[in-house]
């Protein structure tokens, strides 16, 4: 766990202007300064023991959890988290129907199966070059919406977001089939929306970094306590 003064140089404690908070977070607020919201960062250490400790539980358990950026300066730091655990993933924007309508995402990664195979054995030499675009623009449009999914058959068991403030399409889907939602929340977005919040700075690259590669370390650590308690001997 980083210490407060890593978390300082990081600059999680920095909110959003006081003109641009959500009243629901200021129990997360220690201050206002030169006119910005201040994060209390000892409360934020205690949210985010909570959720790794969440987090790690439901990866020992072998539950899946999904790691979503809606943020672009977090996609790869996210995308990068996600191989690392083998975790599924969405980044850039939230595609509809995930959590509530699976059966048409299902249909669509069927497709991108479909397309890649054609794309890796050459089968698309057989069409015309106007085809041959169009099939490649379709594959980029498939791999961009789903390839981080594809493994994905089941709902996950938890979900971590970035972008929260975003995230309403999420959000509301996640509610809808009791997923519970770990999440940054920064001071101009509402906590209430969020099972396990996480009070930070959730615009610049290097409070997402930090938050990001814990909630990766949680999962590993999950996973070793999973294996650890296969291979343990009977006594």
């Amino acid at each position: 766990m980083p210490t407060l003064v890593d978390m300082l140089k990081a600059g999680v404690h920095f909110g959003h202007q006081k003109a641009k908070w959500h009243p629901k977070m200021r129990d997360y607020i220690y201050t206002i300064r030169n006119g910005i919201h201040i994060l209390d960062l000892e409360k934020t250490v205690k949210q985010l023991e909570i959720a790794l400790t969440y987090i790690s539980k439901v990866s020992a358990n072998g539950g899946t959890v999904l790691l979503v950026s809606l943020k672009k300066q977090a996609d790869e730091v996210v995308k990068q988290a996600a191989v690392r655990t083998n975790m599924p993933y969405i980044t850039g924007r939230w595609l509809g129907g995930v959590f509530t309508n699976f059966g048409v995402i299902s249909k669509l990664i069927r497709r991108l199966d479909i397309v890649e195979n054609e794309k890796n054995t050459g089968a698309w030499l057989k069409y015309s070059k106007k085809e041959q675009l169009e099939r490649e623009r379709d594959f980029d449009k498939l791999n961009l919406n789903v390839a981080g999914i594809r493994n994905l058959t089941k709902l996950p068991d938890a979900i971590f977001l970035i972008g929260t403030r975003e995230a309403k399409n999420a959000l509301r889907e996640a509610r809808k089939v009791n997923v519970p939602i770990v999440a940054i929340v920064d001071t101009n977005t509402n906590p209430s929306l969020v099972d396990y919040v996480i009070p930070s700075n959730d615009d610049a690259l290097q409070p997402i970094n930090m938050i990001v590669n814990l909630v990766a370390e949680a999962i590993l650590d999950g996973k070793q306590t999973a294996l650890e308690a296969l291979t343990k001997p009977a006594v």
